[in-house]
């Protein structure tokens, strides 16, 4: 009879009572815990608990879960009982105590019996920003504007003192960590919304501020006297970076701004000079930077002294988070964008644009440009050159180094073509051969990628500080950074030095060269950077360079930034679930499908590896328009940031790094790749595992050839396609050297190989 009990048990759990949807979130909220809490505590996903608390389209759990998540909202109901059901509210007010379960006239009971004062009406301007724990008590929707994500309800009451939520067992993964600095504790960043009729910026952490500004003007006063937002520096003789408010839809038209750009707005990237809302910044004497009120807005007052009064915006539906990086960030509620980009500003530093903007922003805070001197005679300290830094002057680079059009070039005949003995060309691989009848007869194709493969390369990487010295015939140095012209046709891959005294012979045919992106020989002298004619020195053979650009003052500019990326990505992959220290098997494992597990977070982790690449491609940026004939000088020119020789540095270590990887397991193995595109590399294998192709004894990888993990130059799984795949797409597109690397993670293949 007790199996029948039990079953009859489980049938009545099964169909367990639940409260609404906004009840639960309100008992949730009203307990301090997050969504996170309780989906590791129902062992489900973040994204299940959502889809229950869902104002929407809320879903309904089954089975366990369904009878363990009634456990909890009954107990949390007997906590904190629904608004009728709650006693009079006490008298004495108490700061820090949690959010009121509903609105009433004075004040209300908090969670532990204390009472905590409610706002009776809206703030006036001058009244400094207050907290309010987030989402309050349910009421009826109503009409808003349109905004991106459907966001949680609020009661007609804000609370006037300023509260966080309450203390927890456990941060939910991936939260940014406090911040200790008293001047910015409420985080970084805000996402500034609109519900109800009341503005509420969304900090990190889960706090939530009541906005009191009815203008654009006071909403920045507001953030720089009364929010505490901000960060501190990241080095010594930097400056803290400063607020950023993210505006959604609703705050936009709030402030009355457009919710989207027109066609002209978003060619220029900006809102005219005359629309209202300059206009009130520019009455209130506030500026904007030169590229105007656009996305990226800063708005500023030159600074006094030390008081620097500057505040970034940011606005997702003008475009300002592209989804190519940042996913459908955009479509977040305000406290889950919160949340993407605090944990990105915590680890990387608070968005200044574009991850590209911000990458080269991330170098310049590790370096600032000028430190404070020694005191002088009378005890006053200056502005110097810091050390190390770029400096603030613009160097011009070396003439081979000069993308086309620049104005160093502007004697060249206006339809000349430099050839490899003009122009510095250094770019990451795209190189792919057929297949051998071997290699055919395999069934797999799988493809390796090499993680943060940028970042990796510009780790100890020591790049040149200053202008570049012309010098000829000169002996290589393969510690001096700079530009050879030297001849390395010569280089036989056939036979290459693979350690001390230790040669091994290979088979060229299968091998792209290292010298050159698409993987040829090259002919004759050519210009490279430091790292790939020390490659050539490595294999074991002579270099006589005819001509050179040096840069004698040098140093490892980009270890900090390169250490920054790397643990934010890696304390983020870890919160994912991916550890450094996972074996070979188990990180396969681990990363199957890690991305579904936190989607919020694996928006962090795209947005990091942007980072590393578009800040390495914004030290040779391009003109982009507004104007320019070749010749001429664009504006990126007059950055000391624009480097594009520090650039041609860390692709060349990468491209080298990979390939010295491709010739050790050639040499052990016999093994060719059969396709190579940037950090990616594709090998014909028996089974559709890395694992099935590369050698481990007793779990440990073969010395200085690949290695699967997570750590920055180590790889993991791109994708597997079968071989047969790989003919077929050849043979349709008339294309045997077809680079199928840049198809093999899903196997679509839209349109014929263009090279891009």
């Amino acid at each position: 009879m007790s199996e029948l009990f039990d079953a009859v048990d489980a049938l009545v759990a099964s169909r367990s009572s639940l409260p609404a949807a906004v009840e639960r979130k309100r008992l949730r909220v009203a307990h301090g815990l997050t969504l996170d809490e309780v989906a590791a505590a129902l062992q489900v996903r973040r994204a299940t608990v959502s889809g229950w608390e869902s104002l929407t389209k809320p879903v309904e759990p089954r089975g366990r879960e369904r009878e363990a998540y009634a456990r909890l909202l009954r107990q949390l109901a007997e906590l904190y009982p629904a608004p009728e059901e709650q006693a009079a509210p006490a008298s004495t007010a108490v700061a820090g105590t949690p959010a009121p379960a509903a609105p009433v006239p004075a004040s209300a009971p908090s969670a532990s019996g204390q009472a905590c004062p409610v706002s009776t009406g809206p703030a006036p301007e001058a009244v400094a920003g207050t907290v309010t724990e987030h989402p309050q008590p349910p009421v009826p929707p109503v009409a808003a504007a349109p905004v991106a994500a459907p966001r949680p309800p609020r009661t007609a009451g804000a609370s006037s003192t300023s509260r966080r939520p309450p203390a927890r067992k456990a941060a939910p993964a991936g939260s940014p960590a406090a911040d200790a600095d008293p001047r910015f504790v409420n985080g970084p960043l805000a996402v500034v919304d609109v519900q109800e009729g009341q503005v509420l910026a969304y900090c990190t952490g889960g706090l939530v501020l009541d906005v009191p500004a009815k203008s654009l003007p006071s909403l920045v006063e507001w953030t720089l006297k009364e929010a505490k937002l901000g960060q501190p520096r990241l080095s010594g003789p930097g400056k803290d970076g400063d607020p950023l408010l993210v505006l959604t839809e609703a705050a936009l038209e709030r402030y009355g701004l457009p919710v989207t750009l027109a066609d002209d707005e978003r060619l220029a990237g900006r809102i005219p000079e005359s629309h209202k809302v300059v206009r009130q910044l520019v009455r209130a004497e506030w500026q904007l930077t030169k590229r105007g009120f656009g996305p990226w807005a800063r708005i500023y007052r030159p600074a006094r002294g030390s008081d620097r009064q500057c505040v970034q915006l940011c606005i997702p539906s003008w475009h300002a988070l592209g989804t190519r990086h940042w996913g459908e960030v955009g479509q977040l509620a305000p406290d889950e964008l919160a949340r993407v980009l605090g944990v990105f500003a915590s680890r990387v530093m608070t968005p200044r644009g574009s991850t590209a903007v911000t990458g080269l922003e991330l170098m310049t805070a590790l370096h600032p440009p000028t430190r404070a001197s020694e005191p002088d005679a009378d005890g006053k300290r200056h502005s110097e050159h810091n050390p190390g830094s770029l400096g603030r002057d613009p160097v011009d680079p070396a003439p081979c180094e000069a993308p086309d059009g620049h104005p160093l070039l502007k004697d060249l005949p206006r339809f000349h073509v430099r050839g490899p003995g003009e122009k510095l060309f250094e770019e990451a691989y795209d190189w792919a051969r057929p297949m051998t009848d071997a290699e055919c007869m395999q069934r797999h194709l799988v493809g390796i990628d090499v993680n943060m493969a940028f970042a990796a390369g510009a780790n100890g990487l020591t790049v040149g500080l200053g202008a570049p010295t012309h010098v000829t015939a000169p002996e290589f140095d393969a510690k001096l950074p700079g530009s050879w012209l030297v001849d390395l046709s010569h280089v036989d891959l056939s036979r290459v030095k693979v350690g001390k005294d230790k040669w091994a012979d290979l088979d060229v045919s299968l091998l792209p060269s290292p010298f050159t992106p698409k993987g040829e020989r090259p002919e004759g002298p050519v210009w490279y950077a430091t790292p790939t004619v020390a490659y050539a020195v490595e294999l074991g053979y002579d270099v006589t360079p005819v001509e050179a650009y040096l840069r004698y003052e040098n140093g490892r500019y980009l270890d900090g930034w390169y250490q920054r990326l790397r643990d934010a990505y890696l304390a983020t992959m870890a919160d994912l679930g991916i550890a450094a220290d996972l074996a070979p098997a188990d990180f396969l494992t681990a990363m199957d499908g890690y991305k579904d597990r936190d989607p919020e977070l694996a928006i962090v982790v795209s947005a990091i590896k942007a980072t590393v690449k578009g800040g390495l491609g914004k030290l040779r940026e391009r003109p982009r328009g507004e104007g320019w004939r070749p010749g001429e000088p664009w504006r990126a020119l007059s950055r000391p940031t624009w480097r594009p020789d520090i650039r041609a540095a860390v692709i060349s270590r990468t491209r080298i790094n990979l390939h010295r990887k491709i010739v050790k397991h050639a040499a052990f193995t016999g093994q060719y790749p059969v396709a190579v595109l940037s950090d990616c590399v594709v090998y014909a294998a028996g089974g559709p595992s890395p694992l099935d192709f590369l050698p481990y004894r007793d779990g440990k990888p073969l010395p200085g050839g690949f290695k699967l993990g997570i750590s920055p130059g180590l790889v993991k799984h791109e994708g597997t396609q079968s071989v047969l795949w790989g003919e077929e797409v050849r043979e349709r597109f008339d294309a045997p050297e077809l680079n199928l690397a840049r198809y093999i993670k899903d196997g679509t293949v839209t349109d014929a190989d263009n090279g891009e």
